[in-house]
């Protein structure tokens, strides 16, 4: 499963929830006739449970949606802190040089020089730009994910270069 995002609250009282995406367009989720949530991000694939979309639309930063079965501000109530994944076959394809961050924890990243500085941990959203943490077990590094710090990265070889010293 590819986590796409977290109910964060309920919004009004029609049933429908905000949510906090990880990511880049959001928007093009709702061509995905159904959601799956899940209270713990890295529950096991079987236990996510497939949620029919009733309507999604941008609401200022993030983005709000429905379900069918939650017609209530108490039945959202019940999602909120909810994880949403969908499978990697549901999921929109990605642009050249554009990838999902599941795509990305995990890879291992090296400089310019050579040197290995860690793998990928997480991201974090930070505004203006995603934030790579890496973490060789003793020192964590946050790298901005912009292409000025970030010139290559190679999932199918497990690896990411980065313009960035190793003690920095």
């Amino acid at each position: 499963m590819i986590v796409m995002g977290r109910i964060v609250a309920p919004f009004g009282v029609q049933g429908w929830v905000k949510i906090h995406p990880f990511g880049d367009d959001p928007l093009s989720w709702k061509r995905m006739p159904q959601w799956w949530l899940n209270p713990d991000d890295n529950a096991p694939d079987a236990t996510w449970q497939a949620r029919a979309l009733r309507g999604c639309r941008q609401h200022g930063k993030g983005l709000v949606a429905a379900f069918e079965g939650i017609t209530d501000r108490t039945a959202a109530e019940t999602l909120q802190g909810h994880y949403i994944a969908a499978p990697r076959e549901a999921m929109p394809a990605t642009a050249r040089d554009e990838y999902y961050w599941a795509d990305l924890i995990g890879l291992q990243v090296f400089n310019t020089e050579g040197e290995t500085l860690g793998t990928v941990t997480t991201l974090l959203s930070a505004g203006a730009h995603d934030v790579l943490e890496v973490s060789d077990g003793t020192l964590t590094h946050l790298i901005p994910f912009v292409p000025a710090y970030v010139p290559e990265v190679d999932p199918g070889a497990g690896r990411i270069q980065v313009l960035w010293q190793k003690d920095w």
